[in-house]
């Protein structure tokens, strides 16, 4: 998969490239929004940095959403949630805020492209997360080694939301809006209580991370270096 990499910032453009490259990607890396304006080979998603010295990168991104439909994911750090959904309403299809790991941009990358490419009918069975789990989304269906486990209906929604970016730090803020309510203003003991079940209902298969004051993160166990149907490598700083 090619990556255009658009970040003027000279270390974290470095040890985004080499991360990249590690596990597979192509990546071609510009400093500047005219430069990628400019840039013509093909390449299969963007990551976009808003911070960039000659224009800002949301006019960047504007201007690229224009003349293609090929995946954006900011990566900035302006965490304002202004800029957010600014980025997102031009046609970004995710943000990702610094400082962040290798290992997140790849699952979401990963994310964005499943969304952009949806597979054929023939590739359309479960989705399968290491050696014995599977998610089936649409029969709802959570399968392990085998054998159908018995999810409560949030419980089947947290996995399936946990599972379509493994390795990612998701923040209870994100996980209660899209598991439960976007205008949920309750308290959030309920996430820690359908976390726990999934931990006892799928031990050995995954294990929830808890951040503390941030939010979770889930992990595949036993998958050789990877994750879900096709695989997130180890963590790298970025």
């Amino acid at each position: 998969m090619r990556v255009l990499l658009v970040e003027d910032d000279e270390p974290v453009a470095e040890s985004l490239r080499r991360g990249l490259k590690r596990y597979g990607f192509e990546v071609d890396w510009v400093m500047t929004g005219a430069a990628a304006l400019a840039h013509t080979d093909p390449h299969d998603v963007v990551l976009l940095d808003l911070g960039l010295p000659d224009t800002d990168g949301l006019d960047v991104c504007k201007a690229l959403r224009a003349r293609s439909d090929v995946p954006i994911i900011v990566i900035s750090a302006r965490s304002d949630e202004t800029d957010r959904v600014v980025g997102l309403e031009l046609g970004a299809d995710d943000y990702v805020s610094k400082p962040f790991g290798v290992r997140e941009v790849i699952a979401r990358i990963r994310a964005v492209m499943r969304r952009v490419q949806p597979r054929t009918a023939a590739e359309a069975g479960p989705d399968r997360y290491g050696p014995g789990l599977t998610v089936d989304r649409k029969a709802a269906r959570v399968r392990l080694n085998g054998e159908e486990v018995s999810l409560a209906p949030k419980e089947y929604d947290l996995l399936a939301f946990l599972t379509e970016e493994p390795g990612a730090l998701m923040t209870r803020e994100q996980i209660m809006e899209a598991v439960w309510d976007a205008n949920w203003f309750g308290p959030t003991k309920t996430l820690d209580v359908h976390v726990a079940a999934l931990r006892r209902k799928l031990a050995g298969a995954i294990t929830i991370e808890a951040v503390r004051g941030v939010g979770f993160r889930l992990e595949i166990v036993g998958a050789a270096g990877t994750t879900g149907t096709t695989g997130t490598p180890g963590d790298a700083s970025a």
